[in-house]
């Protein structure tokens, strides 16, 4: 019998040692392994007529590692104060903007603060978030710039820098429309072990960009509003009825109603317009504080009088006072953009024209349910439970908005979140409150009625 050419051990020894070089190989052609995915660097960049704003979000670990700034977990924001220069001094050596003919930017380094934050898959971790104001020099075009930036990425070589706009009215990106749009990446090239300039190139973009963006902002900014439009629909709650010393009693005629109704509308546009113009234009800074506590009480008055008259015959002048504070509630968006005066101007004609269409969309809506509402047998009860229940949320908004948080201010909130449910509830109401009136077999102006309610 023939031996075989290699023994039976000797070929599972063999198959071993195969295995272990496969699998050594294997192992040392694969990346690192790391516990969890490592945040990265943000560059956000708000673009105006004449400079970039930025703010740099960068990871505080990474940052104190390559900048050797003594910085950790248990910083607090005056040891932040502190270290402010230093932290100044490093960005400015790692932070160089040029125009593409390589003359240099100014940079300007302002606020800095501490936060925690997560990114995708990382966890929570500290942050340092850095404000700059990046300049052009004359002539230069703060839409197309070269960015040689390798803050920590010149020492933490798997580091990256997500560069991104943020705001460009240009081309129709405003603060609070949309996500930032990407613009690049900034890393280390692991083969030259250089960190490449960022070439920025935006593009031109347009003035009717820019106003139609914030048409599309303004009526956004409405219906996310759920305070302004509680405030207006509960005022015009009352308007079909006759007020009788101290409670609602009998109806006015239709046409009674709807005058009262475009009139307060009216006052409430008007009042707001005013407030609005005067402080985007007048540069006001106003505290938000103040002017969301006035609005939560704006509603809560409103709310008592469609229970019990305060003011009847006078909603108009009621409403274009409250409007004063709804219009600074609606210039801190703009105060919040910097914008130069002549895109200013047209920002503040769009976003008004956007907060008026929807506001007068919802008023036309809500208009044949609050005429047909007075129709109905229990309308009283009804009234006074929409209303009350108003009263309630406002009351809500007013105790969190002075520094006492609730679950009823969260609660209305929440519900404020869903606009498209409100949308739905005022077209079935018109739709169902147009067939009613559809069926009465009168015409409007005769409507005239003197039960008590």
């Amino acid at each position: 019998m023939s031996r075989l050419p290699i023994s039976l051990s000797h070929a599972l020894r063999m198959l071993a040692g195969i295995a272990t070089a496969v699998t050594a190989a294997l192992l040392l052609a694969a990346p690192p392994a790391v516990a969890h995915p490592m945040p990265h660097s943000v560059l956000l960049l708000d673009v105006h007529e004449t400079s970039v704003a930025a703010e740099l979000e960068l990871p505080l670990s990474d940052f104190s590692r390559a900048s050797g700034i003594d910085l950790d977990d248990d910083t607090t924001a005056r040891q932040l104060s502190a270290r402010r220069a230093e932290v100044r001094r490093y960005l400015a050596a790692h932070v160089h903007p040029a125009t593409r003919g390589g003359r240099a930017w100014t940079v300007t380094f302002g606020a800095m603060a501490l936060g925690r934050t997560e990114q995708t898959s990382t966890g929570r971790y500290r942050e340092l978030t850095v404000r700059a104001t990046l300049t052009p020099p004359a002539g230069g075009d703060p839409r197309r710039f070269v960015l040689d930036y390798d803050a920590v990425v010149h020492q933490v070589v798997t580091h990256t820098v997500l560069v991104s706009v943020r705001q460009d009215w240009a081309t129709g990106k405003v603060a609070g429309s949309d996500d930032a749009t990407q613009v690049g990446v900034i890393r280390t090239d692991t083969r030259t072990m250089t960190v490449a300039p960022l070439d920025v190139d935006l593009e031109s973009g347009s003035v009717w960009s820019g106003t139609y963006a914030m048409f599309r902002l303004g009526a956004h900014h409405i219906l996310e509003g759920t305070d302004h439009l509680l405030f207006l629909l509960v005022l015009l709650l009352p308007a079909p009825l006759r007020a009788a010393g101290k409670r609602w009693s009998g109806l006015t005629d239709t046409r009674t109603a709807v005058g009262r109704i475009g009139r307060t509308t009216l006052a409430f546009t008007v009042g707001h317009s005013v407030a609005l113009a005067v402080s985007a234009f007048g540069r006001l800074d106003i505290p938000a504080q103040p002017v969301e506590v006035f609005i939560a009480f704006s509603i809560l008055v409103g709310a008592v009088h469609a229970i019990r008259p305060l003011f009847p015959g006078r909603e108009a002048v009621v409403a274009g006072f409250f409007g004063l504070g709804h219009g600074l509630a609606f210039s801190l968006t703009l105060a919040e953009m910097h914008l130069s005066t002549g895109q200013l101007a047209l920002s503040l004609a769009g976003f008004n024209l956007g907060i008026e269409c929807v506001q007068l969309l919802l008023v036309l809506l809500a208009l044949p349910g609050l005429i047909c509402l007075t129709r109905l047998p229990g309308h009283s009860a009804l009234r006074t439970a929409c209303a009350a229940l108003t009263a309630v949320a406002a009351l809500g908004w007013l105790l969190d908005r002075v520094g006492l948080p609730n679950p009823v201010a969260r609660a209305a909130d929440s519900a404020g979140s869903h606009t498209s449910g409100l949308l739905l509830v005022l077209v079935t109401i018109a739709l169902l409150a147009g067939a009613r009136l559809a069926t009465t077999g009168r015409p409007w102006r005769s409507w005239r009625f003197a039960h008590r309610s």
